[in-house]
């Protein structure tokens, strides 16, 4: 089991020295927090160097040292010992570091973002879609889904009501995921996971993101499917063309079932196809709720 230690060790001048408060995870790996030990460099770079060395006579493996903002005076330290950076957050730097001999194997940071594209009709077969203010479609006059990234801790179908809510001010439910496109070095080297979502609107007065959202409005789907860029560019003419299977009842997409997991005890959704699956509605929770 994973525990705190504070261990007290010789130093090669013959000096006793606290070593790094350190907890033990269950790969063999050691998780430093410096947020609970400020130190000056001095201090850090000696407790450092004699924490390696029990870690490596222990037989540790991966190093994973998190250090806070307000003591990013200490990665240089760090860095010279042979550390080197994992991810960065706002509010922290995690560097690692590898004990044995040879090639390490620690899971690599985060590869991929995700993002979602709301596809909500009105009972007119009206789509609702935006003309942006900034990015690859500033300026060209093309209306667009609606589409945005899923926050950290946000659930997908989740994230597709904020968007729309964002973005054009309309209330919306989620209904399905219908498809999900996967690219690579989409954002600063990350891959991306595109999901096209499904959703039902609840109003229909729109309220446009000023900062973000040039104009919004509700269209005929046929006017949407037949713009130029969306006829030439063969991921958007999939996309329509799987919401026009859609809403003439030939095609079914991927509904949210909730479901915990017996090893973490977290609560988390499954996608999957309701209608072939076989399974009642009954065992299904409203995303909404």
């Amino acid at each position: 089991m994973p525990g705190m230690e504070v261990m007290v060790v010789a130093s090669d001048q013959g000096q006793s020295v606290k070593l790094l408060s350190s907890v033990y995870d269950e790969y063999g790996g050691v998780n430093v927090d410096m947020a609970d030990q400020p130190m000056n460099v001095d201090v850090f770079t000696f407790k450092l160097g004699a924490s390696i060395s029990h870690w490596r006579k222990q037989g540790k493996k991966g190093v994973w040292l998190k250090v806070p903002i307000e003591l990013a005076r200490l990665v240089e330290a760090a860095v010279k010992e042979g550390f080197w950076y994992h991810h960065a957050e706002p509010k922290y730097l995690m560097l690692l570091y590898w004990l044995p001999q040879g090639a390490h194997t620690l899971p690599a940071n985060a590869s991929h973002r995700v993002s979602i594209g709301a596809f909500v009709m009105n009972d007119r077969r009206e789509l609702l879609v935006v003309q942006e203010k900034l990015g690859f479609f500033r300026g060209k006059g093309i209306w667009k889904l609606p589409t945005g990234t899923v926050d950290e801790g946000e659930d997908i179908f989740a994230a597709a009501v904020r968007e729309v809510k964002e973005e054009t001010g309309v209330d919306a439910e989620f209904v399905e995921v219908l498809a999900f496109r996967q690219s690579h070095k989409s954002f600063y080297e990350k891959s991306d996971l595109f999901f096209v979502c499904m959703l039902q609107p609840l109003s229909f007065d729109i309220q446009i993101q000023e900062s973000e959202i040039d104009a919004a409005r509700w269209i005929p789907f046929k006017e949407y499917v037949a713009q130029p860029f969306i006829q030439k560019d063969e991921l958007m003419k999939y996309v329509a063309d799987i919401c026009l299977e859609k809403i003439d009842g030939d095609y079914s997409g991927f509904t949210p079932v909730r479901t915990t997991s017996s090893i973490s005890n977290k609560k988390s959704y499954l996608y999957l196809n309701k209608l072939s699956m076989g399974i009642g509605s009954n065992m299904f929770i409203s995303p909404s709720i």
